[in-house]
């Protein structure tokens, strides 16, 4: 499933705690979350527990402190790992309004400006039916991160935007 290791202070130093499954709640293990080592598999963290709160999509590597990850704060309160990141399938259909309504764009490869290639600035829905994606709010992959993975998803509440916008978006894939 892979494993991931969360350290309270940057650098690796403090104290630390190895996750190999899923947690909804972190809290009880450590009380901030400055640094991260991921040895194996591709992992969404959490800002608060239950899987709610800003989220943010790491793969293997090292992360010596929380701006390298894109942190808005210390907090990562539960995590879990993303399935369906092998194989060579993607496919992402985008819609402009809600319940599959509106423009649709299909997309298989990973895209640093939605509106600049698809002049597409809202999705307030979509359907993933290969593969997981990272959506962002801003282009060239900043912002707020969002996890979709294989499913319909009617409104753009259920993937916990607050709004509409997306930037850029790109195949979540481990390296």
């Amino acid at each position: 499933m892979g494993k991931v290791t969360f350290y309270e202070e940057k650098k690796f130093q403090g104290r630390c705690y190895n996750c190999s499954s899923d947690c909804a709640d972190l809290h009880t293990h450590f009380s901030r979350c400055n640094s991260i080592r991921v040895e194996s598999g591709v992992w969404v963290i959490y800002e608060r527990s239950n899987y709610k709160g800003f989220q943010y999509i790491l793969s293997p590597g090292e992360y010596a402190d929380n701006q390298q990850w894109m942190a808005f704060n210390d907090s990562v309160q539960s995590c879990r790992a993303i399935k369906n990141v092998y194989g060579s399938a993607w496919k992402l259909r985008l819609y402009e309004r809600p319940d599959f309504g509106g423009k649709m764009v299909e997309c298989s490869d990973d895209c640093p400006s939605a509106y600049d290639t698809y002049k597409l600035r809202e999705a307030y829905s979509c359907v993933v039916s290969d593969g997981a994606w990272v959506l962002y709010d801003l282009p060239n992959y900043r912002g707020h991160q969002f996890l979709l993975e294989r499913g319909e998803y009617r409104q753009h509440s259920t993937w916990g935007a607050s709004s509409p916008g997306v930037g850029s978006f790109r195949r979540i894939t481990e390296f």
